[in-house]
């Protein structure tokens, strides 16, 4: 039996999808390539935007229209957030729940056998130290916890991921130490949000990060999203453990609008002074810090005047690295009861914003044209040669590398997304 995994969607459901893969290799079923050559066809569901619904819900319909011979599995969130539509665009579709991927083979078989079966619910089952199967990257990710403490009123995924589950500090560092043993150069430590890690069971994200990095071998660690309110409690001893050399110089640290007002009624958390605190505090004890912060335009509640605050904050922080989304209801979400703004407004504002993020992020960019950086070789590049990380996470295009290695470059162009480097002579 052959499965094709098709994963759309963040690093945790990609992690998803390899322990997925993991438990059908196991259990002597075969992970292929391409679908022409599967007999099973999981697709790996996200659904926090509704473009990437839109995408997951296209790619079922086609699936089943170009393929009707082979069987379709639907994993992933779609599977807890919306199964009324997922039953009729899919009827005869199996479901494996994010929470249920060690039945991921018995699924799998069964679907194959003709039945339709369809697991889903919560648990508290352990994702660390689980049968895994990495592709050839040199890039391992850890969960180390799943679902979150928040109530933001514009969110979905929460309901597909539960409540706050962490796992023990010894398992991650455990499936840190073999993955590195193993060959990986880049731990990357993922969860729907990092700085809730420990605050259901008493252990700290500090104390996890600094575990990670003093193990033995030439690697980074990557901490991933960090809820603003989560860390107010512990800012010093995360930053503390942030310092470490092996930790890239990196914080992904959402904001979502620059009005306290929209935070609120968003249900954040925090307020603007206190973010800015935040923000602060990293860049005073890590200077070459990389900022990445996620923006929400067009929130239904969202003024002329809030939008304005939001502006002012993205040139007052300046981050390196800015994702910005387009406000859209979600299911479920409490804010899909609101009216949602004009769209012909919405689009103004994005607009607006994706020009002030562009100048911002290459900005930042340009100023280490000409610097020397030692840079960590991580993959291969789409167009040829290798993508390397700066130690402030910033990609660098560089050329007859080896993959793994840590080298020399001088970098010589920026854009708003990526550096180029020419190799400094040994």
């Amino acid at each position: 039996m052959k499965v094709f995994i098709d994963s759309y969607g963040c690093t945790f459901n990609k992690a998803d999808a390899q322990i997925m893969a993991g438990v059908l290799v196991e259990n002597d079923i075969s992970i292929v390539d391409s679908i022409e050559e599967a007999d099973v066809i999981i697709v790996n569901t996200c659904y926090v935007k509704l473009p990437t619904e839109n995408k997951v819900v296209y790619k079922i319909q086609k699936l089943q229209e170009e393929f009707p011979d082979k069987k379709i599995i639907v994993s992933g969130c779609m599977v807890e957030i919306d199964p009324e539509k997922l039953d009729k665009i899919g009827p005869n579709c199996s479901w494996i729940g994010p929470h249920q991927l060690n039945k991921s083979a018995e699924v799998v078989s069964g679907t194959y056998c003709g039945e339709v079966i369809r697991e889903t619910g919560f648990t508290k089952e352990s994702k660390v130290g689980v049968p895994k199967l990495i592709d050839e990257s040199l890039i391992h990710i850890i969960q180390i916890c799943e679902g979150c403490l928040g109530a933001c009123t514009f969110c979905c995924t929460r309901f597909a991921r539960g409540p706050l589950n962490s796992y023990p500090i010894k398992d991650i560092v455990g499936e840190a130490k073999e993955a590195i043993e193993n060959g990986a150069c880049e731990i990357q430590l993922t969860a729907q949000d990092t700085a809730a890690f420990g605050k259901d069971s008493g252990e700290k994200l500090s104390d996890l990060i600094k575990e990670v990095a003093n193990l033995d071998g030439d690697f980074r660690v990557r901490v991933g999203m960090m809820h603003p309110k989560n860390i107010l409690n512990d800012v010093d001893d995360i930053i503390d453990a942030m310092k470490h050399p092996k930790v890239y110089n990196f914080i992904h640290l959402p904001i979502q609008s620059g009005s306290d007002k929209v935070l609120s009624e968003m249900r954040r958390g925090h307020t603007i002074d206190q973010y800015l605190d935040i923000v602060s505090r990293f860049k005073s004890e890590i200077p070459d810090l990389t900022l990445a912060v996620d923006i929400i335009v067009g929130y239904p509640t969202e003024t002329d005047e809030d939008f304005d605050l939001t502006v002012k904050l993205l040139q007052t922080v300046k981050p390196s690295l800015i994702h910005l989304s387009k406000y859209q209801h979600r299911k479920g979400a409490i804010s899909s009861s609101l009216t949602e703004i004009p769209r012909p407004v919405m689009k103004k504002r994005s607009k607006f914003l994706s020009e002030i993020k562009s100048k911002i992020t290459e900005d930042e960019n340009k100023e280490l044209v000409g610097s020397h950086q030692n840079v960590l070789v991580v993959e291969k590049g789409s167009k040829g040669g290798f993508i390397a990380k700066t130690n402030s996470y910033i990609p660098v295009i560089v050329d007859n590398v080896e993959l793994g290695t840590f080298v020399d470059v001088k970098i010589t162009e920026a854009t708003a997304t990526y550096l180029k480097s020419e190799l400094l002579e040994e």
